[in-house]
């Protein structure tokens, strides 16, 4: 049986008047139940990470060398373009929510869940990928718990995020294991 206290919609009227008031606002409207200037705060960190693995990825893409490299260099190429994607996601809703991304590289660390290492070797460059993958798979996971209902599309859209990191990780995983000869995970 439904809960007829609360209404699935607001009457057509409501939602129209609602929406010609407060325009300056653009996407965020009274019914937005997230903070959000601490949204942005935290998608600014998002985008910091997003970043460092787009460099470290293109930088592990272009100097991984020895006899196997080549097709580790390419998964490295293909996971710094969906990086990428990331960071364009995250961009695009700190802009939704009236903030300006913050792209300048002063501070890119500091603000950032994952470091930049370059790992030395081609088994070291995977490792320290697979490493930046762990921490973002939970910090992601950490995040949409936190948006929760408050902000359905801020959590979707990390959603999404996690599912490719977590594919990332596996690959990263998978590459370790072939280049070291051991299996990893536990059975």
């Amino acid at each position: 049986m439904a809960d007829d206290t609360k209404p699935f919609l607001s009457d057509v009227k409501t939602l129209r008047d609602r929406a010609r008031k407060h325009l300056e606002g653009g996407a965020v409207t009274d019914t937005y139940k997230g903070d959000v200037k601490k949204t942005i705060a935290i998608l600014q960190s998002v985008l910091a990470t997003e970043i460092v693995c787009v460099l470290r990825y293109t930088m592990h893409a272009i100097a991984a060398t020895g006899i196997s490299s080549e097709g580790v260099k390419k998964e490295f190429a293909e996971h710094a373009g969906e990086e990428q994607e990331h960071m364009m996601m995250v961009a695009e809703r700190i802009n939704q929510l009236g903030g300006k991304p913050d792209f300048n590289p002063e501070g890119l660390l500091t603000r950032s869940a994952s470091q930049y290492a370059e790992g030395g070797d081609l088994v070291g460059m995977i490792r320290e990928n697979l490493i930046a993958e762990r921490i973002a798979v939970d910090h992601y996971r950490e995040l949409i718990r936190y948006f929760g209902n408050d902000d359905p599309a801020t959590r979707v859209m990390l959603e999404e995020i996690l599912e490719k990191e977590e594919e990332h990780a596996n690959d990263m995983h998978d590459l370790l294991v072939a280049h070291e000869g051991r299996p990893m995970l536990k059975s």
